[in-house]
């Protein structure tokens, strides 16, 4: 039973400057709702409640909005805007919410490392990156792979899928054998953090969501930094990969790149097809 998911939402959101720069990147709406709350959501229908969140100092506006404000609802109260809450509300009354620091922004992997101790008492735990913002007509994608995990117990399980070829160098990009062609799973042998074009094995990319093993912290604690000074998790999962312990599925659904302008805007047009 994964029962806790991991918000790695330290970062600085540059892409989004000058917004972000007093506004955290995970707060932006799409149409009225804010990326990380989508991410929450979609935790929640994986039936997970219990939500851990690795941020920095200046991004109080996330726990602030994880918390009843009690002076907005006595005002809307009794007003055609009294239900706009509603959804929030149920949110904060089901889940529990805990927030750590992360001193430096020193890579992915390291954003995970630093969420240990709200997770040390977990055998495996989610991991979603609100900028990619998932949407599936039935099970959500998380719920996909919390089924793969318990389908080959004790694997760590990445959503992947493919991208146009001039994209690999976004991406960690992975090879591996396909060991359920009805579900698209496969057993990953190569993982490769941002490839150039001509070095790509593949254009399978992983994308923000992960079904993480707890010992993932001991092989992060041992992964030397990159040319960047960064420790990234897919080194750390390369190194699991070598027992056969990391499957790549190719999830159903649509992804939005929300942490570019251009994918932001997709997902906003997409909604207000939706739901407008």
């Amino acid at each position: 039973m994964i029962s806790n998911c991991l918000f790695p939402v330290a970062g600085y959101g540059t892409r989004f400057l000058p917004v972000t720069k007093s506004i955290p990147k995970e707060m932006l709406p799409v149409l009225t709702k804010p990326l990380i709350q989508f991410g929450v959501e979609e935790a929640m229908s994986a039936g997970i409640t219990s939500m851990s969140f690795v941020t920095n100092e200046h991004k109080n506006a996330i726990q602030k909005y994880f918390e009843k404000f009690d002076e907005l609802e006595c005002l809307i109260k009794g007003t055609s805007k009294e239900s706009y809450l509603d959804k929030t509300n149920e949110i904060i009354d089901k889940c529990q919410f805990r927030f750590i620091e992360q001193k430096q922004m020193l890579g992915l992997g390291h954003a995970i490392l630093t969420g240990r101790d709200l997770l040390k008492d977990t055998d495996a735990f989610a991991v979603i990156l609100p900028d990619d913002l998932c949407v599936s007509d039935k099970c959500s994608v998380l719920g996909q792979m919390i089924a793969v995990h318990n389908q080959f117990p004790g694997s760590c399980v990445v959503a992947i899928e493919e991208v146009p070829w001039e994209e690999v160098n976004k991406y960690g990009i992975i090879t591996g054998k396909e060991i359920d062609n009805s579900r698209q799973i496969f057993e990953i042998d190569e993982m490769l953090e941002k490839p150039d074009v001509d070095k790509a094995p593949s254009n399978l990319a992983i994308i923000g969501r992960y079904i993480l093993t707890n010992d993932i912290f001991t092989i992060l604690e041992d992964i030397p930094p990159d040319h960047n000074g960064e420790i990234q998790i897919t080194d750390a999962l390369m190194e699991l990969a070598k027992t056969g312990k990391v499957l790549g599925y190719k999830f159903n659904g649509t992804r939005y790149d929300c942490g570019s302008v251009r994918g932001y805007l997709n997902a906003n047009n997409f909604f207000a097809k939706k739901d407008l």
